[in-house]
Formats: structure tokens, sequence, C-alpha cells
């Protein structure tokens, strides 16, 4: 579900633990935010959308 955040992570050489730290949230909730094991807290999304320079829309997949 959440393929998108960790391409975006990738693409600028993130670990999990940065993007984690950033969030405020430890790598292994970060790790099950991307895998889709756990759904991403709608602050997070509003702070990775804002990190990423997109909108959330896009981070959800429902736009390009």
């Amino acid at each position: 579900m959440y393929k998108r955040i960790r391409e975006l992570r990738e693409d600028r050489d993130l670990t999990q633990g940065e993007v984690a730290n950033f969030l405020h949230v430890s790598q292994a909730t970060y790790s099950r935010y991307e895998n889709g094991q756990l759904d991403i807290p709608s602050l997070c999304l509003i702070k990775l959308a804002k990190f990423y320079g997109k909108s959330v829309d896009y981070l959800l997949g429902l736009s390009d």
C-alpha cells in the first residue's frame, strides 16, 4: 500500500532509521509503515508529504 514512501526514501538514499527519526517513531514502526503492516497516522503522512514535496494523495497512490 505504501510502496511510494519506500521509493521516495530510497531515491534520496535515506535509511529507514533516518526517516523514522524525522517522524519520531522507531525504525521498526517505520518499517511496518513501508510494508503496509501498520497504517500511517495522518500527521505522519502530512510530515512525509511536506518532507518529500509531494501530496498526501500521491503518497497514498491516489494520484500521479
